[in-house]
């Protein structure tokens, strides 16, 4: 079996909500319930959170998680790329032996998953040598063929264009390409792909259907109070 690492990011700073990984939702915080899918996956093996500060350390810790370094500060800047964080876990834990073959990350601002869909993400990636990585979508509210970009003259341009059709935007939606919303619910990557390719999607990405009536991003007040009222009848993973 592969070992599979779960890491939690979660920094101090944040320009949306303040100490959001930390806002409440159903008696946890919302860290609490990305450090639950990693333990009760069963395909995981370890759950560690990457943090700059003492504070998000010490809850997690109380929920479970491993705290094996503290991440640098100038790694956990508002314009720090993931990739950033990844690299400098896998550096540290390296230094003490481990290496994982899979890394979940599962963001503490989408708290609400499926019972088993990170063992569902890991066998994805197990059941496809050839794919780098596996990230969850959903169907968008809008369609991007919908979408228009405006001129240097104040005009507008289509963001997309369908070769042989002269006006896409102007189409029922029925009739348009399927297209998916990456959603941060998880994301699973073989670490070869963070090492030797320098990226965290690689270029064979498989899909992770996720329902968007039943998952829900946080970092805004709206997206905190649609989180609080579908917790309290779906079934999904809590700490």
């Amino acid at each position: 079996m592969p070992k599979v690492l779960a890491i939690i990011p979660a920094r101090a700073g944040s320009k949306g909500l303040h100490n959001k990984n930390l806002r409440p939702l159903a008696g946890h915080p919302l860290i609490a319930y990305s450090i639950a899918a990693g333990l009760q996956a069963k395909m995981v093996d370890r759950v560690i959170c990457s943090t700059d500060s003492r504070s998000i350390a010490k809850i997690a810790q109380q929920y479970g998680a491993e705290i094996p370094f503290m991440r640098p500060s100038e790694l956990a800047q508002d314009d720090s790329p993931d990739i950033d964080f990844f690299q400098h876990a896998i550096s540290e834990l390296g230094q003490t032996g481990y290496r994982p073959d899979i890394i979940v990350q599962l963001r503490p601002s989408d708290p609400i998953r499926q019972i088993g869909l990170v063992d569902r993400a890991v066998q994805l990636l197990i059941d496809n040598p050839n794919a780098d990585s596996v990230r969850t979508i959903t169907r968008p509210a809008h369609s991007p063929y919908k979408m228009w970009t405006i001129n240097e003259s104040g005009n507008l341009n289509p963001l997309l264009t369908i070769e042989g059709i002269l006006e896409p935007f102007n189409l029922p939606r029925q009739q348009l390409p399927d297209v998916w919303w990456h959603i941060g619910v998880l994301d699973a990557v073989k670490t070869g792909v963070v090492t030797e390719k320098n990226s965290l999607s690689g270029t064979v990405i498989l899909p992770l259907k996720v329902d968007s009536e039943t998952s829900v991003d946080t970092d805004s007040r709206d997206g905190i109070k649609r989180a609080r009222k579908l917790i309290q009848d779906l079934e999904c993973v809590r700490p």
